[in-house]
């Protein structure tokens, strides 16, 4: 085991690591000055254990001892035997205390924590007799939060990690965005990202690959994996092939809104199994639903739902190969909205607003040089606004105007910030 650790803790022989800066990374330092637990959940291959390693060198350059820092990715094979016996956590542990005679406060990492069954009786045993400030990542949002709920209640403080957002994608490419003169300066390579992020969304590892098809092969190891690793065996399902074929027919059902009934007869299974499913995906982070709006929370809960992909890149693997732009764009668009806000809804009866945040309006197409579309558009807006709107705000690919009340604005401008 001792092997393992070392390979696993470059920075105890003085290793630097260099990373493209997660912006949150501020998050996670604000937080580790706090006696609580952090988790840290996103899908798989978003960048969980680079933001932990992120921060293993902020400590090291704040002056702790890089012995004082262990980090352990628990889905190595040499722990497969034990991951239904919580306490090798310690032994673990002491194995690293044995090797690294660390003294004072320790800063534990372990990585993909759900990979140990009860792994929350040993953190909270640890949590409440020493001094050791744990960071834990994972991969299962029902899974870390039930579990952190029962056992840890009011111990955790979480960052939830998606795949690179925009900004985050130019500054991996060194593209600056902050000022005018940057978004002027640039505005070719900015425009060329944009439609790359709109196309294949933010994996760290599809944005190092130029060929396409190779990307593709990328992203569908990465959906199986999470498909074959986190939810078949973890919930038991024997009829595996449905849940794969599910999750690629729903990918051509993304932004619109779900209809059980018909799910449970082109699959031949119950809508009560459908549903479940789905909810495996969303703890997967793989899917999100969101609700129609209703002043009545009872009625909000029964409402239908609308489905969206948690990373643009998976609505390339639909077999026709083809996209639809203005899908993909409004998928873009929920991304944002739901990382900066609580709540995001959609409206519905005769008309259709795509989303309804804190009292505004946002409407997405991906051109409105049809006056058709336009008219389609603005008429939503018309036809569901209120004293108590905020704003009505139309996201575009490249458009940037005003229009009778209605801020129309390229996805890059709304996303980035208007200047």
């Amino acid at each position: 085991m001792k092997e393992i650790l070392i390979e696993q803790n470059p920075h105890w022989s003085g290793a630097k690591s260099h990373f493209v800066r997660r912006k949150k990374l501020d998050k996670l330092i604000e937080y580790l000055p706090l006696r609580q637990i952090i988790t840290i959940t996103g899908i798989r291959r978003c960048g969980k254990s680079t933001l932990a390693k992120e921060a293993i060198q902020y400590l090291i350059d704040s002056g702790v001892s890089p012995k004082n820092i262990l980090f352990v990715n628990l889905e190595q094979p040499i722990f497969l035997e034990f991951k239904h016996n919580p306490s090798y956590l310690g032994k673990i542990l002491d194995e690293y205390q044995k090797l690294m005679s660390p003294t004072g406060k320790l800063f534990v990492i372990f990585d993909e924590i759900q990979f140990f069954d009860n792994w929350q009786v040993f953190i909270k045993s640890k949590y409440e007799s020493s001094d050791i400030k744990f960071i834990i990542t994972g991969s299962n949002s029902s899974m870390l939060y039930s579990e952190l709920n029962t056992m840890l209640s009011g111990r955790s403080l979480n960052i939830h990690l998606d795949t690179f957002s925009f900004a985050e994608v130019l500054d991996y490419y060194g593209i600056g965005y902050k000022s005018e003169f940057e978004r002027l300066k640039n505005k070719i390579e900015i425009a060329r990202v944009k439609d790359e992020y709109l196309r294949w969304g933010g994996f760290y590892e599809a944005l190092q690959i130029k060929d396409e098809s190779t990307k593709k092969e990328l992203l569908a190891s990465y959906a199986k994996n999470i498909i074959y690793q986190d939810i078949i065996p973890r919930y038991g399902i024997r009829n595996y092939d449905v849940v794969e074929r599910l999750f690629f027919y729903l990918l051509s059902n993304v932004t619109g809104i779900l209809n059980y009934t018909t799910l449970s007869k082109i699959f031949d299974i119950s809508d009560k199994s459908i549903k479940e499913y789905i909810s495996y995906f969303e703890d997967v982070f793989l899917f999100a639903r969101i609700d129609r709006y209703h002043d009545k929370p009872k009625e909000q809960i029964k409402s239908t739902k609308k489905l969206y992909a948690l990373d643009n890149g998976f609505l390339r693997l639909i077999a026709s190969g083809s996209q639809n732009l203005g899908a993909a764009l409004e998928n873009l668009v929920y991304l944002h909205l739901k990382n900066t806000n609580e709540k995001v809804y959609y409206l519905k009866d005769r008309f259709e607003v795509d989303f309804c945040v804190q009292n505004s309006l946002y409407q997405v197409s991906y051109d409105i040089s049809d006056e058709k579309t336009k008219k389609r558009e603005f008429g939503a807006f018309e036809h569901f606004k209120t004293p108590n709107t905020k704003e009505c705000t139309l996201i575009t690919f490249d458009t940037n105007e005003e229009i009778g009340g209605v801020r129309v604005v390229s996805y890059d401008n709304f996303v980035l910030g208007g200047l």
